[in-house]
């Protein structure tokens, strides 16, 4: 028989147990998996830095994480399917976005934070004002935009610590974001036109081109993410 006394050591102990467990999924990073391509060279690269990461599909993964990462290439539409069909975009805006956790949005995942984007005229998650525009067709002008480009840094973020101003990164991008508000722009590039390359708010911030192929500015700014609290500039 399991005396009253010893139930009350064998629960004590199991909490303790569940609580340091809770605690280790707490300091993963999850990369959030809605069917994309490029998920597998950013887990790649965040591990490089010495952080852990895993690639998830599970809500509850998630939303345990220290932080989020949503990264991949695709389009607009087809991804916004994708996080519905897997209940996805509730996690992101409510329990992510809205409850303060560090996102780093990369490629189609600065795209989809904003409200529609031209591409399948699609409805987006909505995390910020503004709407994602196609390059304009015009002589000379090839899209999509594959290859380095600069950012010129509109105004300082954690994200860019150490980094030059003007760095050259990497873009493979036919759309291009368009912030409703000019204070969410951080890093401005020229391709055609000048569109916002690097866009923040609050506790998310997002680029429009690839980090984890973008060399050592690339992996800085990246483990600047990994290290970042999450709190505004």
């Amino acid at each position: 028989m399991i005396r009253a006394g010893d139930k009350r050591l064998v629960l004590l102990r199991a909490e303790r147990r569940a609580d340091r467990l809770c605690s280790e999924v707490m300091r993963v990073i999850a990369i959030v998996d809605y069917r994309a391509g490029n998920l597998t060279s950013v887990l790649r690269a965040v591990r490089h830095l010495g952080h852990e990461a895993e690639i998830t599909d599970d809500p509850q993964k998630i939303r345990a994480a220290e932080r989020v990462i949503f990264p991949g290439v695709g389009a607009a539409g087809e991804t916004m399917s994708n996080l519905r069909k897997l209940a996805l975009d509730g996690v992101l805006r409510d329990d992510v976005f809205r409850a303060g956790k560090p996102m780093l949005g990369i490629c189609i995942g600065v795209q989809v934070i904003f409200e529609r984007s031209e591409e399948n005229d699609a409805q987006c998650l909505g995390l910020l004002p503004g709407e994602v525009r196609r390059f304009p067709a015009r002589s000379g002008l090839k899209v999509p935009q594959i290859g380095w480009n600069s950012v010129r840094q509109a105004r300082p973020h954690p994200i860019m610590q150490g980094v030059p101003d003007r760095a050259e990164f990497y873009f493979v991008n036919s759309y291009y974001p368009a912030p409703a508000r000019p204070e969410m722009v951080f890093g401005v590039t020229e391709y055609g036109r000048e569109f916002a390359s690097v866009v923040a708010s609050e506790n998310l911030v997002a680029t429009q081109f690839h980090l984890e192929k973008s060399g050592r500015v690339g992996l800085r700014m990246l483990d600047n993410f990994c290290r970042w609290n999450g709190k505004p500039c």
